[in-house]
């Protein structure tokens, strides 16, 4: 773990690494005589090290390393090795040979089980998908790199001022300049133009003639089926229910929202600070970034979540040529070892904050929550193999995003914010200001629903295009529709700056937050009903780690949830979230934070932490703080604070 830490594992460049697990792969036949224990042993052993070796790239290349031997040439290298393995006709001939047993144990036909449906989410019969595979790959890897080197930003007061896609969302719902805000949307606007322009009409056009080579009827079918288990057209027909339930909830938001600030307050750059942009300040003292990382791990340790000895690097801060999009992935999958052993998590978590920003702090927390929700998931998954800890297909999208996006949901909560929502001085969070917050927020929370929902809508419309009308223009054209089919207008983010677009694990993958915001609602549901609270109940975390996490992919999403709640997934709760009336949700929200309030002694605020991991804060290549190092978590949080300060001494002071 020390070493992996270090990002080495062994002596070698990261080259001859690839090179000589390759060989070794390549060389090695199992034969069907062999004990089917020995090939469980040979198929995770050898899957593990090509995860570990495109994992491995993938953080050094998405965080721009120094280490020379991190580039988009060897990233993809190391992902055509995972995926040729992922790939192995022959593997997949001997899974079913070994399913066709008598004589297996239950953990063998488990694992035996979910190495047939990964080889068979991976495995293309034809030579020209395969190439077209490989295509798709090097025109990714290529538009990533140009997307990463973008130069972005926006024209303020005259002159053009670098800033990356998270500091122009965020100046853009902070900042009482409208020309300042229409500056910062034109900036993510011109994401779209460059993309367009940078190989991603070749990306697409790539994606569907792989997929449709593969029978499937495009790209989004293809990765809709791998993942979840279930065509384009079941998903459709839950997520058009939901668009059509809470359409009129939109327009009857948007009407208010005019009605009460004004025609301009519907323009794409307005939104968001005419809803709350004074109160995002307001709020700003009491989420002081520094202090972030502490309060993530005091509230998940209340939930009594533990990481199993597992180990986590967090890049946390804002730079030059760093990947746009916060991330957690895994270069180490936990998995039980046939002798019984335990193999922990390492995790790899970014984000993209700038301290000095306002509103800055509260983005942290909450990204920490939902990142370290996922991390929190992979690192409870206890099953004797890899294979069911990996977060590409056949994991379900919904079912990795439920678990993060659950335990971000706390960040809005009053009994939540009375107790970690605290400013340097160490006072609570008002519920006076909670409450300017609520009321300003809730009656147009619909509008984030329809944000998520235009995502997924666009991309199932983008990969039916004709090959014939593909074009930068086109696809353009086709992000305005969209939004302003399901949104009202045009949105806040556009479309095409999602970084998820380009990403092959991430694209047509939205949908994901959608079914899981979905679950969110239900299992907060649950949780009310059986407990009474959430927040820093202790029952929470087990229930979660028993319930959702320990299987990992061996069990369908929709019966995960189903099993936990009682009921089958629908958007009945969400919807009735949303259609809860302001005074009778502050009614509940001011009772919660009085028990919190009452239940609070100071002992919380003052016990140590230990969640059974081992955390590096980092900066790229500087080491900031580490809990070993520092001789626990408070003591690195200590240090990563006294970073911050000195580093952003305004900020640090306002």
């Amino acid at each position: 773990v020390d070493m992996l830490m270090r990002m080495r594992l062994v002596t070698p460049t990261f080259a001859e690494r690839c090179c000589t697990l390759a060989a070794v792969v390549s060389r090695q036949r199992i034969s069907m005589s062999t004990p089917p224990s020995s090939f469980i042993e040979e198929v995770n052993t050898q899957y593990e090290g090509l995860h570990r070796a495109f994992e491995e790239q993938f953080w050094g290349t998405k965080m721009a390393l120094k280490d020379g031997s991190y580039t988009v040439d060897a990233l993809t290298k190391a992902k055509g090795e995972m995926e040729a393995f992922l790939a192995s006709k022959e593997k997949l001939a001997q899974t079913r040979g070994y399913l066709a047993r008598s004589d297996l144990s239950e953990a063998e036909r488990a694992t035996l089980a979910i190495f047939e449906r990964t080889f068979g989410c991976y495995i293309m019969e034809s030579e020209a998908a395969l190439a077209l595979r490989e295509k798709c790959t090097a025109i990714e890897g290529t538009l990533e790199d140009a997307r990463n080197k973008m130069r972005l930003g926006a024209v303020l007061d005259g002159a053009f001022v670098e800033l990356s896609s998270v500091g122009l969302r965020s100046k853009m719902r902070v900042d009482g300049s409208e020309a300042t805000r229409k500056a910062c949307w034109e900036g993510l606007r011109s994401i779209g133009e460059f993309v367009t322009a940078n190989g991603f009409v070749e990306l697409v056009r790539a994606r569907n003639a792989m997929a449709r080579e593969l029978g499937y009827e495009d790209f989004y079918d293809y990765k809709v089926t791998q993942a979840e288990g279930f065509g384009k057209g079941a998903l459709f027909g839950m997520l058009d229910t939901l668009e059509q339930g809470t359409r009129p909830l939109m327009e009857e938001a948007r009407a208010n929202l005019a009605a009460a600030k004004g025609e301009a307050a519907l323009l794409a750059y307005n939104s968001a600070y005419m809803m709350a942009g004074s109160v995002t300040q307001k709020l700003d003292p009491y989420f002081p970034f520094e202090r972030a990382v502490e309060q993530w791990g005091r509230s998940f340790a209340a939930l009594g979540i533990s990481y199993e000895g597992a180990s986590m690097r967090l890049d946390l801060l804002d730079r030059k040529g760093k990947y746009s999009n916060g991330f957690c992935h895994w270069p180490q999958p936990a998995w039980v070892k046939a002798d019984g052993s335990f193999q922990p998590t390492v995790t790899h978590f970014t984000s993209l904050a700038d301290p000095s920003a306002v509103g800055s702090g509260h983005t942290a927390l909450t990204t920490l929550m939902h990142e370290a929700g996922h991390a929190a998931h992979f690192a409870n998954i206890k099953m004797p193999s890899p294979l069911f800890s990996q977060e590409r297909a056949p994991t379900s999208v919904a079912y990795a995003e439920l678990q993060s996006m659950f335990l971000d949901s706390l960040v809005g909560d009053a009994a939540w914010r009375f107790q970690y929502a605290r400013d340097r001085e160490g006072s609570p969070l008002p519920f006076a200001l909670h409450e300017e917050d609520v009321r300003a927020k809730h009656p147009y929370e619909v509008f984030s629903l329809r944000a998520m929902l235009a995502v997924p809508y666009f991309e199932k419309a983008l990969y039916e295009l004709p090959d014939g009308e593909l074009s930068a223009a086109a696809i353009q054209a086709l992000a305005d529709e969209v939004e302003t089919r399901i949104q009202g207008g045009p949105g806040g983010r556009p479309l095409l700056s999602v970084p998820h677009l380009l990403s092959d694990e991430a694209s047509c993958y939205y949908h994901g937050y959608v079914l899981a915001e979905m679950a969110v609602h239900q299992t907060r549901a649950f949780f009310a009903a059986r407990d009474g609270v959430i927040v820093d109940n202790p029952r929470v975390g087990p229930t979660l780690r028993d319930a959702y996490w320990r299987p990992g992919n061996s069990e369908p999403f929709l019966g995960l949830v189903e099993r936990l709640t009682g009921k089958p997934l629908t958007g009945d709760s969400w919807v009735a979230t949303l259609q809860q009336p302001v005074d009778e949700l502050l009614e509940e929200e001011r009772a919660a934070y009085a028990a919190a309030a009452k239940a609070a002694n100071g002992a919380a605020a003052k016990a140590a932490v230990d969640l059974d991991m081992r955390v590096t804060l980092v900066d790229g290549d500087e080491v900031i703080a580490d809990t070993t190092e520092e001789g626990d978590f408070l003591a690195a949080c200590k240090k990563f604070e006294g970073h911050i300060r000195q580093r952003f001494p305004r900020a640090a002071a306002a």
